[in-house]
């Protein structure tokens, strides 16, 4: 691949009506295909809000199904964050809609996942471990968060240092702001302020490169 086109969705929905946060996801989502991305990362749990005192129920296939349809016909592959069932407790987790795969496929949230460019699964991280399971052939680590100042801070200094550690990208999908990218050497190519918004990263022969699109 010559040029590898990335964003995150700065995406802020609070709400629990999964219907509601799909067909928001699929402004995002066409918004993305419009800038020509191959890959969109959506914040912690934006596919069904935070629920009130306990994690909401996992949506489930045919809610997704506009989602997984325009993954395929706008040749997309798109992260987003949901609930799981694991141990017959609910866990936050990844759902993963790719557009030659007929299925979605759905994993454990981790600290985050790494990709390799065109590959049709994700790779979950733990990236407080010692040696992260990190494939050589990775070109991207995607952090998806719903956090406040605090804790974002937290975050950008952990993630920023797992760049440059491991020399890998990072790219950073939080709910209200701040979303970022640093390149494989751990610095800061772009990052956003508030509100809802794409911020993209484009990796070609100059290395990285990003742009903030705002969704009026």
């Amino acid at each position: 691949m010559s040029r590898w086109n990335i964003a995150a969705a700065q995406y802020a929905g609070q709400h629990n009506n999964v219907d509601e946060h799909v067909l928001h996801h699929l402004r995002f989502i066409e918004e993305a295909a419009h800038q020509q991305c191959d890959l969109l990362v959506f914040p912690e749990l934006s596919l069904t809000g935070p629920g009130k005192g306990a994690l909401p129920p996992p949506p489930d296939d045919l809610q997704l199904a506009p989602l997984l349809h325009a993954a395929q016909s706008l040749n997309i592959t798109v992260i987003a964050g949901t609930t799981l069932i694991h141990d017959g407790q609910r866990q936050k987790g990844l759902a993963l809609f790719t557009p030659n795969i007929d299925s979605i496929r759905r994993y454990p949230q981790g600290s985050g996942a790494s990709l390799i460019p065109g590959d049709k699964q994700l790779s979950i991280i733990d990236i407080q471990s010692d040696s992260p399971n990190l494939d050589p052939d990775a070109t991207l680590f995607t952090s998806c968060q719903a956090v406040g100042d605090h804790r974002w801070r937290q975050s950008i200094n952990t993630l920023q240092r797992f760049a440059h550690k491991y020399a890998i990208a990072v790219l950073m999908a939080n709910a209200r702001s701040g979303s970022a990218l640093w390149d494989d050497k751990g610095q800061l190519i772009v990052r956003a302020d508030t509100g809802e918004l794409l911020l993209t990263g484009s990796l070609g022969r100059q290395g990285w490169q990003g742009d903030i699109i705002p969704l009026g």
